[in-house]
């Protein structure tokens, strides 16, 4: 089994790197090789079923030698974010979208068609969405890095059709908690607030107390990324909208205070921005039941959200540790 993963030095390309050398298997097959494709590979363990291949995926002749000795499964995760894709057109273009489809084209194999699992996004709805909505809303995308991805996700759908590319698409929310630098997402708020909290820090919240958006933790996504890599026999829809958290700002800060205390609450002040509460504090309660009959998930509450964003303990763990037991 050969796997290959693009983004592997990114927030959720690191710990999904990390869980398949844990797990060791996929699709019932002993991974053999995990190809790893990015500019830098930085805190990766030293395993020797490592590939590592340093380049920018905009390079073809890059990924032909990536793919040179064939591929099982693909990871597709590389991008530009949204608002630095949207401040450089042609870096997002070049990213997310010319060197998605080169590489939907290199996999190309109709005799043995590769699964690839791409990594869309919620983006690709727009920002003007309904009350409530299911997986069947229409796509509208209101930003060139959502275009792109919608794109890519026909492009895809397209080839899985045809039989030459086992393409499955998911589209991803809000990913918490990522590290505290700059990285262009305008949705770093929704990770900045988690870390600012958990450490006591001040900080500025750009949307309201009452901005909803829709939450998965980095762990909860690996789990659905590679849920969506095991899927025997999928059917025709290659494209899925996954299952999320819709939770306003409010109830995360209530789930921080549980799990923090309520001081830190002094610390958080607001000054909404309304542009950015418009595209990413207004996303209404969403349905996904064919998603959900598939398998995929989310995390299952505001508590298990900052557990596994945070790795903060339980409440049966943190009882026992006063305690002084083991749980």
């Amino acid at each position: 089994m050969r796997v290959m993963v693009s983004g592997a030095n990114g927030f959720v390309g690191r710990l999904l790197v990390r869980r398949l050398l844990e797990v060791g298997e996929l699709r019932g097959r002993q991974i053999g090789a995990l190809l790893l494709l990015d500019q830098k590979l930085e805190g990766l363990p030293d395993d020797a079923r490592l590939r590592r291949h340093h380049g920018s995926v905009t390079d073809p002749a890059l990924l032909r030698r990536v793919l040179a000795d064939g591929v099982d499964v693909v990871f597709h995760l590389v991008s530009v974010p949204g608002g630095a894709a949207e401040a450089q057109y042609e870096l997002g273009y070049q990213v997310n979208l010319q060197a998605s489809l080169e590489l939907l084209q290199q996999l190309r194999n109709a005799a043995r068609p590769p699964v690839l699992v791409y990594a869309s996004s919620v983006a690709v709805y727009g920002g003007e969405l309904p009350a409530r909505m299911d997986e069947d809303q229409t796509t509208a995308p209101q930003l060139s890095y959502a275009a792109h991805k919608r794109m890519v996700e026909i492009a895809l759908q397209d080839l899985a059709r045809r039989g030459e590319v086992d393409g499955r698409a998911v589209r991803l929310p809000g990913i918490v908690a990522r590290p505290r630098e700059t990285n262009g997402l305008r949705s770093a708020f929704m990770s900045d607030l988690l870390h600012a909290y958990a450490a006591g820090d001040s900080y500025t919240c750009p949307v309201s107390p009452e901005a909803c958006a829709w939450w998965m933790s980095a762990r909860c996504c690996v789990d659905n990324l590679l849920h969506a890599a095991e899927l025997e026999a999928p059917g025709e829809q290659r494209v899925w909208q996954l299952p999320v958290l819709q939770l306003s700002i409010s109830q995360v800060l209530a789930g921080l205070a549980s799990c923090f205390g309520e001081a830190g609450r002094e610390r958080i002040t607001f000054d909404p921005d309304p542009r950015l509460e418009a595209l990413f504090g207004a996303y209404p309660p969403l349905r996904t039941p064919k998603a959900r009959e598939l398998g995929f998930r989310h995390d299952g509450s505001v508590a298990a959200l900052l557990r596994n964003a945070l790795d903060v303990p339980s409440r049966r763990h943190r009882a026992a540790a006063r305690k002084g037991i083991s749980a």
